[in-house]
């Protein structure tokens, strides 16, 4: 009984080790998908924001880096105010960049 436990235990951790976000291939899909509104850093591109009749908050600042990562997914697959879903970004990417936005902390 106790090899069962311990073998469906370590099969558990891996398995959630096997889907854990990575804030690395997150960058590559926020560079290809974020990068134009919210800026290399995180930093609102002020043009954007111009445009869209929007202050735009700075992903770097406490209240954002406040948020959990299921916050900021939500944000990204669902939408947030005017900005739209960002389709392109989906499932595990979304998950990344979650992540990733996470390492922007000032």
């Amino acid at each position: 009984m106790k090899t069962i436990l311990v073998t469906v235990i370590i099969l558990a951790t891996s398995a959630a080790g096997a889907y854990a976000a990575d804030a690395k291939a997150g960058q590559a899909a926020y560079e290809k998908a974020c990068k134009s509104c919210h800026g290399t850093d995180g930093t609102a591109n002020p043009g954007i924001a111009k445009m869209m009749k929007v202050e735009m908050r700075d992903l770097q600042s406490p209240e954002v880096q406040a948020l959990g990562a299921g916050d900021i997914k939500k944000a990204i697959v669902d939408g947030k105010g005017k900005m739209k879903p960002v389709t392109s970004v989906a499932g595990p990417a979304a998950d990344d960049v979650a992540a990733y936005v996470k390492t922007l902390k000032k």
